[in-house]
């Protein structure tokens, strides 16, 4: 099976147990809870995409591992033009969802190792490419979500983690057997993992040789012994677990973004799903390739997907208070498809300017620096989108009341009159679209862009170190006829 159904999917789901907790309570069936079934449903649209002949050339790809068409979100890219079409793929989850759609740092893990896996072998002889492309063949063959992990709570940023009282702040290896390892800690901030087949977790960035037992990686399944997953929970998550009219949420269906803790309590790992143990020198490249691919998912796809959903909720807005002629309202809305295709073109950048990484390994990766500079760029961007689509949609964005007063026999005819501005068009549209700019814009994107794919300061000090300006210099030489 290359490609599985929707149904098939959350069959899947439904036959596994993994361990969650939710606002003190646990969480027994993900499918059930209205906030964890969220993250099914997203995950389920990228089955739907790939059947439909309408987004199957974006959202598939021909893998040469098993020689079927395979979902996107499990294949690495072999050239530039699967690198756009990743690019593509991104913008389009991101502007049908509304929200995260959970494969794509699994996928992203899936290119720091299928790169630093041949590399290693190539360098040290290890065999971890080869039990890679055998794992990541048996995710195509079954079309698995895989969920990816590295953010962790860490301890003082002065000290080693070697150094910490509480040497477990990194996941760290604590046993090494013969057929395995078993590991303990925590990853933080990690979307969608409870709702995925699998998790490939990474280390959270370089190690120095006596840290070795914090150079990790590997793919357990999301319900493994000793996993626990400790969700989020928000205003928005209280408001969810209390909706009687999804529509009130400003994105009924998928939600906001769903995220989880995962604690690892001495959690077995086979040897065969080992792809990173103790080579220290590597784990730099792995968090390093993984950065810039990410960057470029986070900075000039996603976001670009969602600036979209804004974008068009302001013009409905726009269209139904009558102000599609009023000269500030354009002008804001023309800055915001300045800020979305400045982001796309971010984006597509990086993808066209990939290059084979590491040479001869047959893999392709986004340019460093504008994946970085994608990334960078859409943290100040969405901010300022945000409050363009907030000063559009006015103070009713935070004000509004319910849907349910519509209904009512008393006042539903006062929140109707009041609430059309004298149009024609139907005021729980009106009313419907209004929550959705409130859920972008008073939700938790903004904080969720910056901090997503590593903070505008992690950007900036990766081109510090991969932008150096001996071409720029040495133009102004050749300018002035400078010689050294």
């Amino acid at each position: 099976m290359a490609l599985k159904t929707p149904r098939q999917f959350v069959e899947s789901i439904k036959r596994m147990s993994p361990r969650v907790f939710m606002n003190g309570k646990r969480v027994e069936s993900v499918l059930d809870n209205p906030n964890t079934r969220t993250v099914v449903e997203a995950n389920m649209a990228s089955y739907q995409w790939a059947l439909d002949p309408e987004s199957a050339l974006i959202m598939t790809a021909q893998s040469p591992l098993t020689g079927d068409t395979v979902n996107r979100y499990t294949h690495v890219c072999r050239s530039v033009d699967d690198l756009i079409k990743k690019a593509e793929a991104g913008c389009f989850a991101a502007e049908n969802l509304g929200t995260c759609i959970y494969r794509c740092v699994g996928l992203d893990a899936f290119h720091a190792l299928a790169t630093t896996c041949w590399e290693m072998d190539r360098d040290l002889g290890t065999g971890y490419h080869d039990r890679f492309i055998e794992y990541l063949k048996w995710v195509q063959e079954n079309d698995l979500s895989v969920a990816g992990a590295l953010t962790e709570p860490r301890g003082d940023r002065k000290k080693r983690a070697i150094d910490w009282p509480d040497p477990y702040l990194s996941l760290k290896v604590v046993d090494r057997r013969d057929d395995g390892i078993v590991v303990r800690g925590a990853k933080i901030n990690i979307s969608g993992a409870f709702a995925s087949h699998e998790l490939m977790v990474l280390p959270q960035s370089a190690k120095t040789e006596d840290e070795s037992d914090y150079a990790i990686a590997f793919a357990v399944p999301a319900d493994a012994k000793g996993i626990t997953y400790i969700c989020q929970y928000t205003p928005y998550s209280a408001e969810r677990d209390q909706a009687d009219d999804i529509f009130e949420l400003g994105n009924p269906r998928f939600g906001q973004r769903e995220t989880s803790m995962v604690v690892f309590d001495d959690v077995f790992v086979p040897m065969d799903r080992v792809f990173h143990l103790g080579e220290t020198r590597y784990s730099g490249r792995i968090v390093t390739r993984f950065a810039k691919t990410h960057r470029m998912t986070c900075g000039g796809t996603c976001k670009v997907g969602f600036m979209n959903q804004i974008i068009g909720a302001c013009a409905l807005i726009q269209e139904y208070k009558g102000l599609e002629k009023v000269p500030h309202i354009n002008e804001q809305i023309t800055e915001m498809v300045v800020l979305r295709e400045t982001g796309r073109a971010c984006g597509l950048a990086a993808a066209i300017k990939g290059v084979e990484d590491p040479a001869g390994s047959g893999y392709f990766l986004p340019d460093e620096v504008m994946g970085n500079v994608a990334k960078l760029n859409i943290c100040n961007s969405f901010w300022r989108v945000m409050a363009l689509a907030g000063d559009i949609g006015g103070g009713l964005v935070v004000t509004m009341p319910s849907l349910k007063d519509l209904d009512h026999p008393e006042i539903g005819p006062y929140v109707n009159e009041f609430l059309s501005f004298g149009s024609e068009a139907d005021t729980r549209n009106i009313m419907k679209v209004t929550k959705l700019l409130q859920h972008w814009t008073a939700g938790q994107h903004g904080v969720a862009t910056w901090h997503g794919a590593g903070p505008v300061m992690a950007q900036k000090i990766m081109l510090q170190r991969v932008v150096d300006h001996d071409r720029e210099k040495g133009l102004v030489k050749k300018t002035l006829g400078i010689e050294d």
